[in-house]
């Protein structure tokens, strides 16, 4: 999935916050910023005016208009023309300050959206880089079922028919929060994090069969619901298998039975923990997810039972006679 934005958008969504006035350049408000374009060179997503690798939007501080100003005329007017030949997303004058008129013609002339605001320059470049940074993050949709138990991400994924939603219904009523149903968003804010939504579209429902769509929010409150939350582990809904603790792949042990059947799934830029729970008739998918919840919460502390047992054990034979 690729993501973008236009200067409009842009505009609109920081207009109060910022304060932003448009100056000049209208023409150019339907220009778009698509994620892909920002590893093409490298130039930032917001920075103050730069000649030489130019950012996507320039941000025109008193600094920077001084130095305009310091140039002969022939100097000024072929800097002027390079910035506006690199085609940025926008140009943003800080502090309210006067805009030159040969800057505001050439802003006109090359439909380069031309913005002012009473913002500082800092204050401009944390929030016009923070918002665009999140808006063109990488992003894909997974099939599941994204949750809030205790206090984590947990996305819950099988087969069509295992059994997902009614399980997050189960979960609900257990006090746990529903994030997104069937296509939660996953947006890689970081390079160690990803941060789930729900598409506007299913905000607060839930489907489950023989039921249709359920309101969760007015159903169990608002307290049941979550805007976003971070992914952390996976617990996915395998089919059972003949032999129901089945050893790991090549090992004819049967450690999978202490260990458990984990792995890992890559999402983006990420490996995410897994855990695969077979779907059984009698077993209460709740309370397992639960504790495979728990049990990677403690992994994530250091501890891990089964290593602390096969610890045990070990030293257990060396003590026998």
């Amino acid at each position: 999935m690729i993501a973008a934005i236009s200067a409009r958008e842009l505009f609109e969504q920081q207009r109060d916050r910022l304060d932003l006035r448009w100056i000049a350049g209208q023409e150019g408000a339907e220009h778009v910023l698509e994620s892909v374009e920002t590893v093409a060179r490298r130039p930032s997503l917001a920075g103050y005016l730069n000649a030489i690798y130019p950012n996507k939007v320039q941000i025109l501080g008193t600094e920077e208009l001084a130095w305009l100003d310091s140039l002969d005329s022939r100097q000024r007017w072929e800097t002027i023309e390079k910035i506006m030949h690199f085609r940025p997303l926008a140009l943003v004058i800080s502090k309210d300050q006067t805009c030159p008129e040969d800057l505001r013609r050439a802003a006109e002339e090359s439909a380069t959206p031309l913005w002012s605001s009473p913002k500082r320059g800092h204050e401009l470049l944390n929030h016009l880089q923070y918002h665009l940074a999140r808006t063109l993050a990488p992003r894909v949709t997974l099939h599941g079922v994204f949750m809030e138990i205790y206090s984590i991400g947990v996305l819950i994924t099988g087969e069509s028919g295992s059994g997902k939603s009614e399980l997050a219904l189960e979960l609900i009523t257990r006090g746990h929060r529903l994030v997104a149903d069937d296509a939660p968003e996953f947006t890689q804010i970081a390079p160690d994090v990803l941060d789930g939504t729900c598409p506007e579209l299913l905000l607060d429902l839930l489907e489950v069969r023989g039921l249709g769509v359920l309101n969760i929010r007015q159903m169990f409150g608002d307290t049941a619901v979550k805007r976003n939350k971070y992914l952390r582990l996976i617990v996915h809904l395998g089919k059972p298998t003949a032999e129901p603790w089945p050893a790991a792949a090549g090992d004819s042990s049967g450690l999978a039975r202490l260990t458990g059947d984990g792995g890992v799934r890559r999402v983006l830029d990420l490996d995410v923990p897994t855990i695969t729970v077979p779907v059984m008739a009698g077993r209460n998918l709740a309370v397992l997810t639960e504790a495979a919840t728990r049990v990677h919460i403690l992994r994530a502390k250091g501890v891990d039972p089964a290593a602390a047992f096969m610890a045990r054990h070990s030293h257990f034979l060396e003590r026998a006679p």
